[in-house]
């Protein structure tokens, strides 16, 4: 079984970084495999330019990146909370790799897509500044909406999450704190990925992933 940890923060020595290497840590403490990949250490263009219609080919490092996701059992998103929304990064990789013929399809004749990511789990890990009653109450939540629902869920992972407030008035200790509930969190979730993988229907869609060039 293989866990792929994404690391959106565009610093790659962050507190969001750090929280990565842990989780990472407590898969591999499981005697699984974990691999972590800092989105700010790829060569590539964000920018969708012409939106879906028409092909913008992969970089060597998008290609790279969507096998890795393909081959993982579990995924890993770590994230801080930017203006709502996740950093530019982060967005620019999902627009550009999460695309339709390999995230997800239109079938003919149905109504609702082709999940062709199904039968995989995900954790995300958001960071935040403001208090979290605030950004739920006040704010809607929107990168729960975009990023676990509208993206993670559309293509067809089973999504877990997770936040951090206040970030910025974190202690020392509150850190470490977090480091080690990544750790315990890792050893839970790798569980329950493994029965996704057995049991949770991606066989099709994984039949579908391996056609695509």
């Amino acid at each position: 079984m293989h866990t792929l940890v994404l690391v959106g923060h565009p610093n790659s020595n962050s507190f969001n970084a750090a929280l990565a290497e842990s989780y990472a840590q407590g898969i591999r403490a499981t005697g699984r495999d974990a691999e972590v990949l800092y989105l700010s250490n790829l060569e590539f263009d964000p920018i969708l330019h012409l939106g879906h219609s028409k092909e913008q080919p992969l970089e060597p490092d998008l290609v790279s990146a969507r096998d890795k996701i393909a081959a993982a059992d579990h995924l890993f998103v770590v994230t801080p909370v930017w203006w709502g929304s996740s950093p530019a990064l982060l967005k620019g990789f999902i627009d550009r790799v999460f695309l339709p013929g390999w995230a997800f399809a239109y079938e003919e004749g149905a109504m609702l897509q082709t999940k062709l990511l199904a039968g995989r789990s995900a954790r995300v890990v958001l960071t935040m500044d403001a208090p979290s009653w605030y950004y739920r109450w006040f704010y809607g939540q929107p990168l729960h909406g975009s990023l676990i629902h509208a993206t993670l869920g559309f293509t067809g992972f089973s999504v877990g999450s997770t936040t951090i407030s206040q970030v910025r008035t974190l202690t020392a200790d509150q850190r470490e704190a977090w480091l080690g509930q990544m750790h315990r969190l890792a050893q839970r979730d790798v569980v329950p990925s493994l029965w996704n993988r057995l049991f949770g229907g991606g066989q099709r869609a994984r039949k579908r992933l391996a056609s695509v060039p």
